[in-house]
């Protein structure tokens, strides 16, 4: 068996301009979680007992350590701290067993957290998600610079995390930036 060490899309050092902040953050291990036909009970209640609830259409459950957002009927998205869930993926099939099928996603996504005063202002430049309206737990599916994006407002008010392509971090990256440039 290999010894592999996973790394971060970038690896950039996290970059503050003006009041936002911008960070990659490669702590984040990610595993869907669609259920299977007849399987929708067993896997809302699988959800419920891992999160304390299932999450619901445009939400997501801010758990610790686990967390979760809907990503479409009977699939969700979910995170946990890579230290302690690297193997994600595994820890869930063991639990919804053949009601779900799990897919790895640590390598498939690039999350981004976004913090600071002017964080909705750039926000707003990025996507059309009515940042403003939002609150702890929203998540929309929208458009970032030609890339598909998730956005979840976090429970701080000036905190997002974007979740988006990996092959593309750079190319997402260099959008944030920029927006985050053009409102300092």
């Amino acid at each position: 068996m290999h010894d592999l060490t996973p790394t971060p899309a970038l690896g950039y050092e996290a970059q503050t301009i003006g009041t936002v902040t911008i960070t990659e953050n490669s702590g984040v291990a990610l595993a869907s979680v669609a259920a299977r036909t007849g399987h929708s009970d067993t896997c809302t209640a699988e959800l419920t007992s891992l999160l304390g609830a299932a999450p619901r259409v445009g939400r997501a459950v801010l758990h610790d350590p686990e967390a979760g957002f809907w990503m479409g009927p009977d699939q969700w998205m979910i995170g946990a701290p890579m230290a302690t869930h690297e193997d994600l993926a595994d820890q869930l099939k063991a639990r919804f067993g053949t009601a779900a099928s799990i897919t790895e996603q640590s390598g498939a996504w690039v999350v981004f957290d976004v913090t600071g005063d002017a964080m909705p202002d750039m926000c707003e430049l990025l996507c059309n998600v009515a940042i403003r309206r939002m609150t702890a737990g929203d998540v929309q599916r929208t458009v970032i610079h030609q890339l598909g994006c998730f956005v979840i407002r976090r429970a701080s008010d000036d905190h997002i995390r974007i979740l988006g392509p990996r092959a593309s971090a750079g190319t997402l990256h260099h959008a944030l930036i920029t927006a985050a440039k053009s409102i300092a």
